[in-house]
């Protein structure tokens, strides 16, 4: 069972940017597809990106799209999230997770193993 690690959140201006990483514990090739979500005070968790392996095919919710890139690094067991242009409504916990076969990449509940979190706050 891989074991995903978050690390890169904080607090940042509004126009700022953040590198969230998500270090895996084995290959990122043994998982389908890796994803980011994130869940704001009182709301549910919601889909930001996501990446296939097969392909390299790239995933991103409507909301930060053109602002936000996933990437991997498999020498490194790492999936990546540049967050750039940063919005005060983007403030929110950041998890990545990691699935294991095709469907609605929108969906937290396909996902199978989860980071523990990595907070980002950005002030207005």
């Amino acid at each position: 069972q891989v074991q995903l690690v978050e690390s890169g959140g904080g607090l940042v201006q509004a126009g700022g940017s953040l590198r969230l990483s998500c270090a895996a514990s084995e290959s990122l090739f043994s998982s389908y597809a890796m994803g980011w979500f994130r869940q704001a005070p009182g709301k549910e968790r919601e889909f930001v990106a996501a990446i296939r392996w097969t392909g390299g095919t790239t995933i991103y919710a409507d909301s930060v799209k053109g602002r936000f890139t996933i990437f991997g690094d498999n020498a490194k067991n790492t999936v990546f999230l540049q967050m750039n242009s940063l919005k005060p409504e983007d403030t929110a916990v950041y998890y990545c997770a990691a699935r294991y076969y095709s469907g609605n990449y929108y969906s937290q509940y396909q996902y199978k193993n989860w980071g523990q979190g990595t907070q980002v706050t950005v002030s207005s």
